[in-house]
């Protein structure tokens, strides 16, 4: 009887924390997606690009929302059993409380290790795999970018100014190419037009003049016809690999090694520098993803409070409130914590023990409400 009613409740909660953590998730993504937009509205990058990078964030945010998602499914489901009077029956059938919460700890392990394989292995893979969409993208809706009288510097180095747009066509355009602070090529022409040649994109200019800057040095040449290969510009779009999208296990060498090396991080190279500052980042973000997922045991144990006191009991709504606010702010200390973490360990081990140490209270608590003797 015991094991129908613990594998019911365990089919209930999972069956609410897909539906509702599925939910949620696109709804946050589709939100992320507008944001994401400037990718083609400002930076010139293809829809193709916009897409493939929005597709790729969702294991991220899928990861973020995980211990919520949990801790509001254990405590919807929780609500629901007790206003249907249902764990009456359960006590009422000998079910001890305190082995329904050791049940549902024991449940919240199976989120922990598909939250830790989130934070450790599928976040960070896919969030480079989003950016190496970026860094291999041409420029491909600049020629759309380009506004009459406004100054367009979209892409790296290159400032584009046009006094009149006709369809694709520019007049009087005002182009700089700028090199380095000491040199630099301005480029004048009466008109010129986007063209697209074997998957490159080309500015063909006319009629003009371009102005070569050397160190305080310039000359000068007309010219007749000339053309601009667009794509071997990039957008400003950041393109290195961010510390968040490195896998674990080049940060874990790169926290080993004292002197500076390059990881090859799939696309893009990694370069791990012996800064106190940096090697506090990635200590950080190491210790975040492996230790951000031990608050799911402490969320389904606050959680399961809601055993102790019945819908009959007097302020059972506030109750119920006061463990909700509780299993949200144990979920911001899980996130403010890990920006205090630093390469010595020394110094971090107050906030790596704060979920075990309250995990204990909480349950040493939870055991004296029912009376039980704590051996």
């Amino acid at each position: 009887m015991k094991k129908i009613i613990f594998k019911n409740f365990l089919r209930e909660t999972t069956e609410f924390f897909i539906l509702s953590s599925c939910a949620v998730t696109l709804i946050v993504w589709v939100i992320q997606a507008v944001n994401y937009l400037e990718f083609v509205t400002e930076d010139g990058h293809s829809f193709k690009i916009y897409f493939l990078y929005t597709i790729y964030s969702l294991p991220k945010i899928f990861s973020k929302l995980l211990p919520f998602m949990f801790f509001f499914s254990i405590f919807f489901t929780l609500i629901k059993y007790e206003e249907q009077n249902q764990t009456l029956i359960f006590w009422t059938n000998g079910i001890n409380k305190l082995a329904f919460l050791n049940v549902i700890i024991s449940y919240s392990f199976l989120f922990l290790i598909l939250n830790s394989f989130f934070s450790l292995y599928v976040v960070p893979i896919s969030q480079d795999k989003a950016r190496s969409f970026i860094r291999s993208s041409n420029i491909d809706y600049l020629p759309l970018l380009v506004k009459p009288k406004k100054f367009i510097d979209t892409v790296e180095r290159l400032t584009i100014y046009s006094d009149k747009k006709n369809k694709n066509t520019l007049e009087n355009i005002i182009i700089k190419d700028s090199f380095s602070r000491s040199k630099s090529k301005i480029i004048f022409a009466k008109k010129g037009y986007f063209s697209e040649n074997s998957g490159n994109n080309y500015l063909i200019l006319t009629n003009g003049k371009i102005l070569n800057i050397n160190e305080g040095k310039t000359n000068s040449f007309d010219f007749n016809e000339t053309q601009i290969n667009l794509s071997k510009y990039t957008s400003k779009t950041t393109t290195t690999p961010k510390i968040q999208e490195v896998n674990s296990r080049n940060l874990f060498k790169c926290l080993l090694k004292k002197n500076e090396q390059i990881y090859d991080n799939v696309n893009s190279d990694f370069k791990c520098r012996n800064k106190l500052s940096f090697r506090n980042k990635i200590s950080q973000e190491l210790l975040s993803r492996i230790f951000k997922p031990f608050y799911i045991p402490l969320l389904s144990l606050i959680a399961g409070y809601l055993l102790i006191k019945s819908k009959n009991s007097q302020n059972f709504t506030n109750y119920k409130f006061k463990i909700f606010t509780t299993g949200v702010i144990a979920i911001s200390v899980s996130e403010i914590s890990t920006r205090f973490y630093s390469s010595n360990v020394s110094e971090s081990i107050l906030l790596i023990m704060i979920p075990f140490v309250l995990f204990f209270l909480f349950y040493i608590f939870f055991m004296k409400k029912l009376n039980v003797n704590i051996i």
